[in-house]
């Protein structure tokens, strides 16, 4: 055990790269939680209908979700810092031309393209890979640490931008978003080292004993490789398939319409997005807590807690929106805050089970792609609702279904060993 570690005044390396990789997760929220503030304000200025600006963020979330198991792999090639600050420079030059553009193709290619490869390298498998490097004890509650970021950035940016977008315009609010992800920067330089070793120190807790499994790939090909190899597995499948609807649910329905159905029923846009941020700050809490929790209780049950009851949960909502915020949509807020993103840990500690730590955050950034993916469906499938429809019940309700299935498939998880063959 490192020097660092036994002194107890003394900060371990560990906590001060994951307050880094924090607060860039932090940052990547931001950028792509800003897209729901921006859908009216678009559309008034431009005459785009919101099956147009809907489908802007669904090229978004499949970009960013199907970059996630490349950015493991470029990581491990090129070194985290460097793919961390090429995201973020992306991420800068995307929001920095939207505010230039004319056309919705620009839309697509500005947010959905260029802040989806940007962000997608700095999602959660970001956050999964530094948590393997850098904590063997601990690390159920710094994933839970890192997946709350998002939530963060949700609560820190959604209520200050969507004043921004109300008193200055949507192109102060894009710039703005620019600006943090160049002064991200400057942190990858200053504090952040790739791996203990470049630290010269030893990981949180000391040297792991758990199984390694496979080598973590170095290439694109060597990536998809991992992906046909997991496809072979049940497991693979029933993970991916249960996050698909975790980013139907979140990312997908509320984290891009919630703010324009709330304004449907007369809400101002000014306080559901508060309404929105404050599923963030409950989501930091249950989020957290899910992480402890995943340290303590056999993930498969905690996720389906999860699913259950947030699909319980999803068909309250076409009854509790209003003009106003009344106790019932209070109790929604909170709850589903604290829901939102708890599934993560249990998850991510699940790819590690069946995987093995070295291939887990690639598997993990492939179950990751399928979250977005289920995300994007959602959010033009919303989109296209609404403007058939004029309302959004029916993706209430068919979201609402979904989970209460993923709530059932996660049970079979518990008939399936981990293929030791993986591990060794």
């Amino acid at each position: 055990m490192s020097s660092s570690q036994t002194s107890g005044f003394k900060l371990h390396r560990a906590w001060i790269v994951a307050a880094i990789t924090f607060v860039t997760l932090i940052a990547a929220a931001a950028f792509r939680s800003t897209t729901s503030i921006m859908f009216e304000p678009l559309e008034h200025e431009f005459g785009w209908t919101r099956s147009l600006t809907s489908n802007a963020v669904a090229v978004n979330l499949v970009v960013y979700g199907l970059t996630a198991p490349f950015a493991a792999t470029l990581m491990e090639r090129f070194t985290v810092r460097r793919v961390a600050v090429s995201a973020l420079a992306l991420v800068a030059l995307g929001t920095g031309l939207t505010v230039f553009m004319t056309q919705g193709w620009q839309l697509i290619l500005y947010w959905g393209v260029f802040v989806g490869l940007g962000t997608g390298c700095l999602a959660l498998v970001f956050g999964s890979l530094v948590a393997n490097r850098w904590f063997t004890k601990r690390r159920g509650l710094v994933t839970g640490i890192f997946s709350a970021a998002y939530a963060t950035g949700q609560l820190i940016f959604l209520p200050m931008l969507s004043n921004v977008v109300m008193t200055s315009g949507w192109r102060f609010s894009s710039l703005t978003v620019a600006a943090f992800a160049t002064a991200i920067i400057p942190l990858f330089f200053i504090g952040f080292k790739n791996s203990p070793a470049e630290a010269n120190t030893e990981p949180y807790g000391g040297i792991s004993n758990e199984p390694a499994g496979k080598a973590a790939p170095r290439t694109a090909r060597a990536t998809i490789g991992v992906l046909f190899e997991s496809l072979r597995k049940p497991a693979f499948w029933i993970l991916a398939g249960t996050f698909f609807v975790c980013g139907w649910t979140t990312n997908g329905l509320i984290g891009a319409h919630f703010i324009p159905a709330a304004h449907d029923h007369g809400m101002p846009m000014g306080t559901a997005a508060g309404l929105l941020a404050l599923v963030g700050i409950f989501d930091f809490v249950g989020t957290i807590l899910s992480g402890w929790l995943t340290d303590r209780v056999n993930p498969v049950y905690l996720l389906l807690f999860y699913y259950g009851l947030r699909g319980l949960a999803l068909f309250t909502v076409p009854f509790v929106l209003g003009p106003t915020v009344e106790l019932p949509l209070m109790f929604f807020v909170v709850f589903y805050g604290l829901d939102w993103i708890a599934t993560v840990p249990p998850t991510i500690e699940l790819c590690r089970k069946h995987f093995g730590i070295n291939q887990s955050p690639t598997v993990y950034g492939w179950v990751f792609a399928s979250h977005m993916v289920g995300a994007a469906i959602a959010a033009a499938f919303a989109g296209a609702i609404r403007d058939t429809q004029g309302s959004y019940f029916i993706a209430w309700i068919t979201a609402a279904v979904l989970c209460l299935v993923a709530a059932v498939s996660v049970l079979a998880l518990k008939r399936i060993k981990p293929d030791l063959a993986i591990n060794n």
